[in-house]
Protein backbone atom coordinates (compact mmCIF):
# COMPACT_ATOMS: atom_id res chain seq x y z
CA UNK A 1 0.00 0.00 0.00
CA UNK A 2 1.35 3.43 -0.94
CA UNK A 3 1.88 5.95 1.80
CA UNK A 4 0.67 9.54 1.43
CA UNK A 5 3.35 12.19 1.27
CA UNK A 6 3.24 15.88 2.01
CA UNK A 7 4.95 16.77 -1.26
CA UNK A 8 3.28 19.75 -2.92
CA UNK A 9 2.48 19.29 -6.60
CA UNK A 10 4.61 21.50 -8.83
CA UNK A 11 2.08 21.68 -11.65
CA UNK A 12 -0.55 23.68 -9.73
CA UNK A 13 0.24 27.01 -11.36
CA UNK A 14 -2.65 28.88 -12.95
CA UNK A 15 -2.91 32.05 -14.98
CA UNK A 16 -4.85 34.75 -13.20
CA UNK A 17 -6.18 37.79 -15.04
CA UNK A 18 -7.28 40.86 -13.11
CA UNK A 19 -8.67 44.21 -14.08
CA UNK A 20 -7.37 46.92 -11.78
CA UNK A 21 -7.04 50.66 -12.08
CA UNK A 22 -3.85 51.61 -13.89
CA UNK A 23 -2.31 53.32 -10.85
CA UNK A 24 -2.85 50.16 -8.72
CA UNK A 25 -1.14 47.79 -11.18
CA UNK A 26 2.38 48.14 -9.68
CA UNK A 27 1.02 47.44 -6.17
CA UNK A 28 -0.84 44.35 -7.36
CA UNK A 29 2.23 43.13 -9.25
CA UNK A 30 4.49 43.59 -6.18
CA UNK A 31 1.93 41.84 -3.98
CA UNK A 32 1.69 38.87 -6.39
CA UNK A 33 5.48 38.60 -6.52
CA UNK A 34 5.67 38.67 -2.71
CA UNK A 35 3.03 35.95 -2.42
CA UNK A 36 4.80 33.78 -4.98
CA UNK A 37 8.16 34.15 -3.23
CA UNK A 38 6.46 33.61 0.16
CA UNK A 39 7.84 36.88 1.52
CA UNK A 40 6.06 38.39 4.45
CA UNK A 41 4.99 41.94 3.72
CA UNK A 42 2.54 44.19 5.45
CA UNK A 43 0.73 47.06 3.79
CA UNK A 44 -0.49 50.25 5.36
CA UNK A 45 -4.08 51.36 4.95
CA UNK A 46 -2.77 54.35 2.98
CA UNK A 47 -1.04 52.03 0.48
CA UNK A 48 -4.14 49.94 -0.07
CA UNK A 49 -6.76 52.71 0.12
CA UNK A 50 -5.03 55.98 -0.80
CA UNK A 51 -8.40 57.59 -1.53
CA UNK A 52 -9.16 57.60 2.23
CA UNK A 53 -6.09 59.57 3.31
CA UNK A 54 -7.30 62.54 5.34
CA UNK A 55 -10.77 61.04 5.77
CA UNK A 56 -9.99 58.89 8.79
CA UNK A 57 -12.72 60.31 11.05
CA UNK A 58 -15.39 59.92 8.36
CA UNK A 59 -14.37 56.33 7.69
CA UNK A 60 -14.19 55.61 11.43
CA UNK A 61 -17.69 56.97 12.07
CA UNK A 62 -19.23 54.85 9.32
CA UNK A 63 -17.18 51.79 10.36
CA UNK A 64 -18.18 52.01 14.03
CA UNK A 65 -21.83 52.59 13.08
CA UNK A 66 -21.73 49.57 10.78
CA UNK A 67 -20.00 47.46 13.43
CA UNK A 68 -22.80 48.26 15.89
CA UNK A 69 -25.37 47.44 13.16
CA UNK A 70 -26.98 50.88 13.42
CA UNK A 71 -28.63 52.93 10.74
CA UNK A 72 -27.99 56.66 10.65
CA UNK A 73 -31.55 57.16 11.86
CA UNK A 74 -31.09 54.85 14.85
CA UNK A 75 -27.77 56.50 15.73
CA UNK A 76 -29.54 59.85 15.50
CA UNK A 77 -32.17 58.66 17.99
CA UNK A 78 -29.47 57.41 20.39
CA UNK A 79 -27.40 60.59 20.27
CA UNK A 80 -29.89 63.37 19.59
CA UNK A 81 -27.83 64.42 16.57
CA UNK A 82 -30.02 64.94 13.48
CA UNK A 83 -29.72 62.12 10.95
CA UNK A 84 -28.79 64.46 8.11
CA UNK A 85 -25.91 65.79 10.25
CA UNK A 86 -24.63 62.23 10.71
CA UNK A 87 -24.84 61.73 6.95
CA UNK A 88 -22.94 64.98 6.37
CA UNK A 89 -20.27 63.94 8.90
CA UNK A 90 -19.81 60.57 7.20
CA UNK A 91 -19.49 62.28 3.83
CA UNK A 92 -17.05 64.98 4.99
CA UNK A 93 -19.46 67.87 4.58
CA UNK A 94 -19.67 68.61 8.31
CA UNK A 95 -17.00 68.39 10.98
CA UNK A 96 -17.70 66.17 13.96
CA UNK A 97 -16.40 68.32 16.83
CA UNK A 98 -15.45 67.21 20.32
CA UNK A 99 -18.90 67.28 21.97
CA UNK A 100 -20.56 65.39 19.12
CA UNK A 101 -17.66 62.93 19.03
CA UNK A 102 -18.27 62.16 22.72
CA UNK A 103 -22.01 61.57 22.14
CA UNK A 104 -21.29 59.38 19.13
CA UNK A 105 -18.56 57.46 20.95
CA UNK A 106 -20.92 56.63 23.83
CA UNK A 107 -23.47 55.20 21.40
CA UNK A 108 -20.82 53.43 19.28
CA UNK A 109 -18.76 52.04 22.20
CA UNK A 110 -15.49 53.53 21.08
CA UNK A 111 -12.99 56.21 22.11
CA UNK A 112 -14.23 59.64 21.02
CA UNK A 113 -10.71 60.56 19.84
CA UNK A 114 -11.07 58.01 17.04
CA UNK A 115 -13.82 60.23 15.60
CA UNK A 116 -11.86 63.49 15.60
Amino acid sequence: MQELTKKHPTEDMITLRLKVHRHNAPLVRRYAEAVESEEERTYTVAEVFPEYIGKESQVALRAYRTREDLTQKHLSELTGIPQHHISEMENGKRSIGKERAKKLADALHCDYRQLL
